[in-house]
């Protein structure tokens, strides 16, 4: 069985990641992996140290994993997570300040990463925690960083829900995944 491509979404908090990776995988009939982080902080709250952050990579692992063989098995050529390990480096850089060598010892990266435009208004779920212009601007400036210091191939997607998710599809067939 040939391992399902993993599409990735990046970027920072209330970007559209969870509704356009959705969308995604209903449009290819394929396993999204939910965002591990969010499941994690929903149940132990949003104040996490070095040790959370590492417990959460293990999440995304396990759940990334699982959810690449059940695609396989289904023979579908692609996974959609909605975040991995590389969105909680640059969770670390934002909250703590700083690189977790747990993290940067994570290699399993994705086929193709779409990082989500800090270009859509901030929504209050009770989990997010960076509102002000500023703490979005940074994190996002985070998180472009981590993509481009692990030289991973990303795209950059912006707009609205349309736009998002035409230019997704796009990015995903240019790069030959699906």
């Amino acid at each position: 069985m040939k391992r399902p491509a993993n599409v990735v979404l990046h970027g920072p908090e209330s970007t559209g990641k969870s509704t356009l990776g959705a969308r995604l995988a209903a449009h290819y009939g394929t396993r999204l992996v939910p965002e591990y982080g969010r499941l994690y902080c929903e149940v132990r709250g949003s104040e996490t140290d070095a040790d959370d952050l590492v417990s959460i990579m293990h999440g995304h692992v396990a759940l990334t994993e699982a959810a690449r063989e059940q695609a396989a098995e289904r023979g579908a050529r692609l996974i959609i997570s909605d975040t991995d390990p590389l969105m909680t480096a640059a969770w670390a850089m934002m909250g703590l300040g700083q690189r977790l060598p747990a993290l940067d010892a994570f290699t399993d990266v994705g086929d193709l990463y779409l990082l989500m435009a800090d270009d859509i208004p901030w929504v209050d779920d009770g989990i997010r925690l960076h509102r002000t212009p500023e703490a979005r601007a940074r994190f996002m400036a985070l998180s472009r960083a981590e993509l481009e210091r692990r030289a991973v191939p990303w795209v950059l997607i912006a707009g609205d829900a349309e736009q998002r998710f035409a230019a997704a599809v796009a990015a995903i067939a240019s790069a030959g995944i699906a």
